[in-house]
């Protein structure tokens, strides 16, 4: 088993405040195999992430976290940029004609741009996986939700700290049943359901600090997409 962090921001999310280097440290720091770093709507830190992976002794994981026209949907796997504020089927069409995975992060948290308000259940269930362990959540009902959702669907499952900052990596890992350390190799052992996940709720304080630094560039951010 793999223990894989697949959920993560570095300093290119207009939210996130670290640079690669960090994440991966910490990475290493907490005993994980592997790194997906997933910035909004941006590719460029995870690539350059991916690429110096091998020296923190870890799997680099290309992706995103694209914001599609219905919510967030991770994109494991692709090396190419995919445009925010498509259709929710577009994107996953998109997705996978870059060769990546599609994941459903947080699906029932509508306050973080969760899709599952805004598609059917089936739509939902046309993922190549759920999250359904975010340790990001106030509570653990959305969680929950998730959860039951996937096991209904009999689709496969992970789980993601949704790291902000570095000292968030790891809060929540994906153990990925397979001894290939490569990419292709964790996100098809992923799709064939060959995952557990192991979490632990991010303490309030680091969410609080991880809020608060991220501030300006949300406010830049917003600002900027009203113009």
């Amino acid at each position: 088993m793999l223990s894989v962090e697949l959920h993560a921001h570095s300093a290119l999310s207009y939210d996130g405040r670290d640079p690669v280097e960090d994440l991966l440290e910490r990475a290493r720091s907490a005993d994980l195999d592997a790194l997906a770093v997933t910035d909004h709507d941006e590719i460029d830190a995870s690539l350059e992430a991916a690429s110096i992976a091998a020296d923190y002794d870890l799997v680099g994981i290309p992706g995103m976290e694209i914001s599609s026209a219905a919510g967030h949907v991770l994109a494991l796997g692709v090396e190419e940029l995919v445009p925010a504020g498509l259709p929710f089927d577009e994107t996953l069409d998109r997705i996978r004609e870059g060769g990546g995975v599609a994941i459903v992060p947080h699906p029932f948290h509508s306050s973080r741009h969760g899709v599952a308000r805004h598609v059917s259940p089936a739509q939902l269930a046309s993922a190549d996986a759920i999250e359904v362990y975010n340790s990001r959540l106030l509570t653990g009902l959305a969680n929950r939700k998730a959860e039951k959702f996937a096991a209904r669907h009999d689709l496969p499952t992970t789980a993601g700290s949704d790291a902000h900052i570095a000292e968030m990596v790891g809060r929540a890992v994906t153990a990925v049943g397979t001894d290939d350390r490569t990419p292709e190799a964790i996100l098809d052992a992923v799709c064939e359901g060959r995952t557990s996940v192991v979490g632990r709720r991010t303490p309030w304080r680091v969410s609080v600090r991880q809020a608060l630094s991220g501030v300006p560039r949300r406010v830049k951010h917003t600002v900027l997409d009203a113009l």
